[in-house]
């Protein structure tokens, strides 16, 4: 009976390939879930790649929002990320259904051809036979499998290390930094990082331009510095400074050039930095 394979060979090699590749790759599926629910019972010294990079992602997030709102949300999207190659778990999962769904055509492609040859039903029967326990075999393997049942408990699995576990280590750890280092400690990605202050605001003792003094008119009762080395004058007004010797004036005015946040290192710097925002 089962001699139809022989003389339908192209038919029933794709229909048994495709059948058994959808079914393996099912239980692949499964025994990557379960190594990584594994995985997860010790997450402080595991050694799988994907959740060390969910680690590391979640450590970068925290650092840089200063906490992450919605954990929960955040594994979602790692566990619907999880990707071998170019070849994402999501896309498996649908590659083996859809390599089951194409040994069914194999099948009927054989059963079509046998019927154009003049082969009775007795002789056809086989392809009907191994498409149906085919199909029961892949939806038994399924429900043993539970690919779902697995994403679930390795997302509730995940939700609880770092919500309860790596989240309060890293406020530990900033904090034991903060007491350390004082409460201005940035972490060294921030400290790490350069901004540009493109439109500097003059404070009170520092010096005005010609085109400063006809942006900003003085009021009455005020008055901006004459040249370049004079200073503000005190807020009682003009005759406050006015038993303030040269000496006096002259080491006020050294002190504050030397307090200036613009010296001469960093102006080169954020020239530096123009030019590159410039030709970026």
């Amino acid at each position: 009976m089962f001699s139809i394979f022989e003389k339908e060979k192209l038919a029933s090699a794709g229909m048994l390939v495709c059948l058994g590749l959808g079914i393996l790759l099912r239980i692949w599926l499964g025994i990557l879930y379960s190594g990584m629910i594994r995985e997860t019972d010790n997450m402080a010294s595991t050694n799988n790649r994907l959740l060390r990079q969910c680690k590391l992602k979640f450590a970068n997030c925290f650092q840089l929002n200063n906490g992450v709102a919605n954990i929960p949300v955040f594994v979602d999207k790692f566990i619907s990320r999880l990707a071998l190659g170019p070849f994402t778990f999501e896309g498996i999962n649908h590659l083996s259904g859809q390599l089951v769904l194409l040994s069914a055509v194999f099948s009927g492609v054989g059963v079509c051809r046998s019927i154009a040859a003049g082969r009775m039903l007795g002789e056809i029967l086989p392809f009907y036979i191994v498409s149906f326990f085919g199909l029961y075999l892949y939806f038994s393997v399924s429900s043993l499998v539970d690919l779902k049942g697995r994403r679930r408990i390795l997302k509730i699995n995940l939700v609880d290390y770092l919500e309860n576990h790596l989240s309060a280590r890293m406020d530990v750890t900033q904090e034991d930094m903060q007491n350390l280092f004082g409460k201005n400690t940035q972490t060294p990605r921030a400290a790490s990082r350069r901004t540009v202050e493109l439109m500097p605001i003059s404070k009170a003792g520092e010096r005005f331009s010609a085109k400063d003094r006809e942006r900003f008119p003085a009021k009455d009762g005020e008055r901006f510095p004459a040249k370049d080395g004079e200073r503000f004058p005190a807020k009682g007004g003009e005759g406050a400074g006015s038993g303030e010797s040269a000496a006096g004036r002259l080491k006020d005015a050294s002190a504050g050039d030397a307090q200036s946040p613009f010296s001469q290192a960093s102006a080169r710097e954020l020239e530096e930095l123009l030019q590159e925002f410039l030709t970026s």
